[in-house]
């Protein structure tokens, strides 16, 4: 089997901007399902890109294929894997466009996804995003740091009062993916890091209703910049 150096998850509005970068279709057998991507030469670097909705955003969160991609990153020897995700703020001054880099995380999406449900194994998450440290180099001081990403089940979005108790728990940004992905890339030995995108103000701290399309046409717009932190995150894994 071919190995890579990294592995690069684009969340929504950023999986199809990896995609364009073109490769080679892959598709990596594992015990949790084939994860299925592309192998691209990123920043000097063999990368297995994957869309973490699947082509078309048709994949909801709490059927996003963690344990398979993470598994699949490990088989291939990834050193690391950056990914984005797109996120409600849950400070007022972090508007549309923040870019924060995930430190630690409030996993409240009740999921228990594990691969090591036949035997007893804990795994020290002490560090939850152990890759953030090149992120931070490859942004800098554009960066919100530090950021407690807080994770919810999906699909829905949360309600004003959920938000106000992720507030007053001292998280940052509210989002339904990161925490589970951490886990899966924790337990595969896969250093991880993720570059939150802020597409919107939480609900409560805005009085418009908050649609997909609007996170949507958000991360388009911010796309391109997220691309670019990404495969500068990469350049600094590289380097050592």
């Amino acid at each position: 089997m071919l190995g890579v150096d990294v592995g690069l998850i684009g969340g929504t509005g950023i999986g199809d901007r990896l995609a364009a970068l073109g490769g080679k279709a892959m598709h990596v057998p594992t015990p949790h399902g084939t994860a299925r991507g592309t192998l691209v030469e990123v920043g000097g670097a063999r990368a297995f890109v994957v869309r973490r909705h699947s082509f078309g955003h048709r994949t909801p969160p709490h059927h996003v294929p963690y344990l398979a991609m993470a598994d699949a990153l490990r088989r291939l020897g990834a050193k690391a894997c950056f990914s984005t995700a797109a996120v409600g703020s849950l400070h007022a001054d972090w508007g549309v466009g923040t870019m924060a880099v995930c430190t630690d995380m409030l996993d409240l999406s009740g999921r228990n996804l594990t691969m090591f449900d036949r035997t007893v194994r804990h795994t020290d998450f002490s560090d939850p995003f152990p890759a953030h440290r090149h992120l931070l180099s490859a942004l800098g001081a554009d960066a919100k740091l530090p950021c407690v990403y807080a994770c919810t089940d999906g699909p829905r979005y949360e309600t004003p009062y959920e938000v106000e108790r992720l507030q007053k728990m001292g998280a940052d940004v509210v989002g339904m993916t990161a925490a589970t992905e951490a886990v899966a890339m924790h337990e595969a030995g896969v250093p991880y890091g993720c570059l939150a995108v802020v597409t919107n103000l939480a609900a409560g701290l805005t009085k418009s209703a908050l649609t997909h399309d609007e996170v949507g046409e958000a991360m388009t717009k911010l796309g391109e910049r997220a691309v670019e932190a990404l495969v500068s995150a990469v350049e600094v894994a590289l380097r050592g």
